[in-house]
């Protein structure tokens, strides 16, 4: 055999074996069991095509989820995996399946008591590093300038990492300024790729700006069909400032959202979910979404959202179901701002 023949023969052979373990690769679920959340009907899902790179037996993904680019130019996954009360025994297997789905953007806070579960489900992705964008917070408890420092220590300790990809202010309440300026520093010395906030009202957001050196690039806020904060998500935009929407679903505190039927109606004419058609709808905002899912069938349900698009007068009937009230915590009522002062804070058995 001469050199030519042999070189096409070795591309043939090649060729063959990459698609030998792309076939493997691919899976269709074709029976998923449906959970005990009212309303919530899961329908079979094709996954993705998988990379060829299997890592203790685990497949992972190609995303397909787009980017976003915050007003420092880092990008950011327009959706991202929730972990908020995900079971500790189960939180580090979580983040890794979801990761090998594709999800790319994770997303954890000191109080939700699972920051070193988070960082195990990580590196036992098989994921690098550089292609996960880790976001997380700093609670109440540690506000002010050196006390937001110490955090942030702890929790790259517990993530088991060199460096975040985002970190938040959790609450606008304590010290803010003086958080703020540790984060400012922090950032700038390369310990966190973007700054943020969290729950924060057009005033409160306002003001940290006005008297601030580096602008927040994103304010996490409740934000679900029932509870659209159109006014505050277009001043946040007017800024700058990238709305990401915490209890998308609105934490199944009200069940019957996956049953309305302007949901249903337009998720049947795309062959979706009520819970695909929300997901989507965030994402046509501009708003970056978080969804929790702790079973593998509603990780993929979840991001399998970006092959239809919503029309306009779509869009306009989903707005309709706004009440305009928050189903989870208000944050300027008094008697929850001394809820989270005097019962929201957990600590880690294991610090």
């Amino acid at each position: 055999m001469n050199r030519r023949n042999f070189f096409k023969s070795s591309i043939f052979a090649v060729a063959a074996l990459f698609m030998s373990k792309l076939a493997k690769a691919t899976k269709i679920i074709s029976t998923v069991q449906q959970d005990n959340i009212p309303g919530r009907i899961v329908v079979p899902l094709k996954l993705a095509h998988a990379s060829v790179l299997e890592k203790a037996g685990r497949i992972v993904n190609a995303s397909p989820v787009p980017y976003i680019t915050l007003n420092n130019g880092i990008q950011m996954p327009l959706l991202g995996y929730g972990t908020l009360n995900l079971p500790v025994d189960k939180c580090a297997e979580c983040v890794a399946t979801a990761i090998g789905h594709g999800y790319r953007l994770i997303d954890t806070a000191k109080n939700y008591i699972n920051e070193r579960y988070v960082g195990q489900g990580i590196k036992d992705s098989g994921v690098n590093r550089k292609e996960i964008f880790v976001s997380s917070k700093l609670w109440i408890g540690d506000m002010g300038y050196e006390k937001t420092k110490a955090a942030f220590q702890r929790t790259l300790d517990r993530l088991q990492l060199d460096y975040l990809d985002m970190y938040l202010i959790h609450l606008p309440f304590g010290d803010v300024h003086g958080s703020w300026r540790a984060m400012e520093e922090l950032y700038e010395a390369g310990k966190i790729r973007a700054i943020g906030v969290s729950n924060f009202h057009p005033d409160r957001l306002l003001d940290l700006m006005i008297n601030s050196r580096i602008r927040p690039v994103v304010n996490q806020i409740e934000n679900q069909p029932y509870y659209q904060q159109s006014n505050s998500i277009a001043i946040n935009k007017e800024y700058g400032v990238i709305p990401e929407a915490w209890s998308p679903l609105t934490q199944m505190r009200r069940p019957e959202l996956l049953k309305e039927p302007v949901l249903l109606e337009i998720g049947q004419k795309y062959g979706k979910t009520a819970v695909q058609v929300i997901l989507r709808w965030q994402s046509q905002r501009g708003v970056v979404a978080i969804p929790k899912a702790a079973q593998e069938a509603h990780m993929i349900e979840n991001i399998n959202i970006f092959d239809f698009t919503l029309t306009e007068d779509e869009m306009t009937r989903i707005a309709t179901l706004d009440t305009g009230n928050p189903l989870v915590f208000d944050h300027r009522n008094y008697k929850d701002v001394i809820w989270f002062y005097t019962n929201a804070g957990r600590i880690d058995p294991l610090d």
